[in-house]
């Protein structure tokens, strides 16, 4: 897929950005609010948008979102440790697994079957980090153990990577849609 004009890539991280913002407070979800799509916008971001600024400032807004989160919506910070900090290689397996995917991405059934199975992988690695970061480093465990660590793993990993599916293959979805109604705009030549 080739890049994105600038507005184009300027407006779908505005609208990242304010998805991001929408959902990173309720990690789970529940009746009123939407899972927390942090994970899926980091590959998105790779996907699409593709520049490493972007990736920057997508770092930093979750890192504000955090703070903001703990300290003036007095949310827990049981998961602020020093492992807190391994979320930029997590995010990163995510942006840089969709950037190096992104000039395959086409509107065939194949590219966006091939973009979904790059984003499952991703979403496994990143949480592989980001949770065993938290596990044996976070300090939270006195003494953590492999057998330990293997039953959190099973516990909160299809949660996220799910959560992270859902979302990248909505995305999926309205890009084949998109894709095919400018390629019915081109053959009826209204475009």
């Amino acid at each position: 897929m080739k890049p994105l004009s600038n507005p184009m890539n300027l407006g779908l991280f505005a609208a990242f950005s304010a998805l991001m913002v929408a959902t990173r407070f309720h990690h789970f979800g529940d009746a009123l609010h939407l899972p927390d799509a942090s994970m899926a916008l980091f590959f998105l971001g790779g996907l699409y948008l593709r520049r490493h600024w972007q990736f920057v400032a997508m770092l930093a807004l979750a890192v504000a979102i955090d703070w903001a989160a703990v300290s003036l919506a007095g949310v827990s910070d049981f998961c602020i440790t020093p492992a807190y900090a391994f979320l930029l290689p997590a995010y990163a397996v995510l942006w840089y697994g969709g950037r190096l995917y992104s000039p395959r991405l086409a509107a065939g059934n194949q590219a966006l079957w091939g973009a979904a199975a790059v984003g499952l992988v991703a979403a496994g690695l990143s949480f592989l980090v980001s949770n065993g970061a938290f596990y044996w480093l976070g300090g939270r465990y006195a003494e953590p153990h492999f057998a330990e660590y293997v039953a959190r793993l099973w516990q909160w990993g299809p949660l996220f990577v799910r959560t992270t599916m859902i979302y990248v293959v909505v995305a999926l979805v309205v890009h084949a849609g998109l894709a095919r109604f400018r390629h019915g705009q081109r053959a009826s030549g209204t475009v």
